[in-house]
Parts: C-alpha cells; structure tokens; sequence
C-alpha cells in the first residue's frame, strides 16, 4: 500500500538533481548576484546545521533548539539554501524553476512527515504540534526539551552534505560566470 506523499519523498532528491543541473545551464551569474546567493545560502547552512544537531530520527519528537520554535527548520533552512542559489544563478527562469520544484515536493512531504510523526508519537506530536508553528518560526519556545546541541548528532544526520553541495553549487556559478564572462 502505497501511503500519501510516498511518491513525492522518494522523488524529492532524485528530481533535485536534473532541477539543479537546468538551473547551471540557465545560469548568467555576476559577482554580485553570487555574493547575495552565498549570503543567502550561508544564512540557510546555519540553520540547517543548528537544527540537524537536536535531530534523533526515530528516537524521539525533536523539540530543543529551533524545533521548539518551529516544526521544520531542515525544510525552513532548505528554503534559504533554495533562494540563495537562485539569486546566484541571476536567472528569473531559474528562480520560477526552483519555487516551482518547492511548491511541487515539499508540501507534500511535509504532510507525509507529519502524518509519520503522529503515527510513532500520537499525543506526544499533537500537543507539540499544536504549539509549535509548522515552517514559520516563533519567537517564543516550546517548553519541551531543553536539549543541548550535538556536533555528534549532526555528523551522524550527514548535514556536512547540504554545506558541500552548496558550495559546489555556488564555485560552479563562478565558474560558469568565468566562463561566460
């Protein structure tokens, strides 16, 4: 049995690729654009790897850190990481694309996660749900964990890809805008 949001998970990386590849070619980056992006992307790294140290897949409902102040902050920092590489590719084509592949896969998967979420963790997850806003943080926190950041538990999620994929990213941008220039 196949359940919703199935497809959209196992497509999400695979699809990432091919997306990210249009994106290079549509490229016509400037110093500029690539200083922005990076800035952009840095902001989404940092909150990506903050978050990826309070994260124990399938051990317990992460709610220290940034997930006390919202549900998804891998997916908020995603976003980030997203608009940092459009601004650096300077490419209104490429930035439809990849809004296009956001708007496509992640509220899809977001509602799987969920759905995963409150099936292992029942009323634990919906009083933490009902707390604590889906993507857009709050400023106050929940009062559930106070667990303390983990280098270990972000090593052992592989967040140290997303920053290496980012960065290749954007020394192919300046490589492209070489290249063109």
């Amino acid at each position: 049995m196949t359940l919703p949001g199935e497809m959209w998970m196992c497509w999400r990386v695979r699809a990432g690729y091919p997306v990210g590849a249009a994106c290079l070619l549509l490229a016509h980056p400037t110093p500029r654009s690539i200083v922005l992006g990076a800035a952009l992307g840095t902001v989404g790294l940092v909150i990506r790897g903050a978050a990826a140290g309070h994260l124990r897949k399938g051990e317990r409902i992460a709610t220290s850190g940034l997930y006390a102040h919202m549900r998804n902050p891998l997916y908020f920092g995603s976003m980030f990481l997203a608009i940092g590489f459009a601004a650096a590719t300077h490419s209104w084509i490429a930035v439809a694309l990849l809004g296009t592949y956001f708007a496509l896969f992640y509220g899809a998967v977001i509602r799987r996660e969920e759905m995963e979420l409150r099936a292992q963790y029942g009323q634990a997850f919906k009083d933490y749900a009902l707390q604590v806003p889906l993507l857009w943080p709050r400023f106050t926190g929940y009062r559930g964990s106070n667990e303390r950041f983990s280098w270990a538990t972000y090593a052992r999620n592989r967040e140290y890809e997303a920053a290496l994929g980012f960065v290749a990213g954007i020394v192919l941008l300046c490589l492209i805008m070489k290249w063109r220039g």
